[in-house]
């Protein structure tokens, strides 16, 4: 596992000056799209993620954006089938929230690419219960350690991250934990 923290670090940890979603500044990103993007580093990154897949999932919720290719992955690895959820319902067509097989009574494994204050992750997740989702666990590649895990367990979800920030710290720029 060093060696994938390592090469998500160099893959897409930037330094600057960064507004997040939660309205945070930071002086470190994570571009995740740079992970997702990588076939190889992908498929590293699902080849991990599988293991924290908890038993009993039904669907994979791929969150957007950036949980989309995640979930997507996810699912060609573990054969689970996977749905898109959107930030909010589209306001045409079949005005739907969830893209792909229907959520309510199942089980869904939510996945998301990086979570600071798990504000999107909360969201979506009460979302998908008002369609009838059943939602106990999320996933995601990077815990930034922002509260996130706190917020989602705070309304019932476990947060099961590949990675915190405590694991990526090492392979920082500057650190000298390597």
């Amino acid at each position: 596992m060093a060696s994938l923290a390592r090469d998500v670090c160099q893959a897409a940890y930037l330094e600057g000056d960064f507004l997040l979603r939660s309205g945070r500044r930071s002086s470190f990103y994570f571009d995740k799209y740079r992970f997702e993007s990588d076939p190889r580093l992908l498929s590293r990154i699902t080849s991990a993620l599988r293991g924290l897949v908890p038993a009993g999932t039904e669907l994979l919720g791929g969150l957007e954006l950036g949980g989309v290719p995640l979930a997507t992955a996810l699912s060609l690895a573990t054969g689970i089938p996977v749905v898109f959820v959107r930030k909010k319902a589209k306001e045409y067509g079949t005005a739907k929230l969830a893209e792909g097989p229907e959520v309510t009574g199942r089980r869904v494994l939510v996945v998301e690419d990086v979570v600071t204050s798990g504000g999107q992750v909360v969201e979506s997740v009460q979302a998908l219960r008002e369609y009838g989702a059943v939602i106990e666990t999320a996933l995601c590649v990077v815990d930034r350690a922002g509260g996130g895990a706190e917020a989602l367990g705070a309304i019932g979800v476990e947060l099961r991250p590949l990675f915190t920030l405590a694991d990526l710290e090492p392979w920082m720029p500057g650190s000298t934990g390597r």
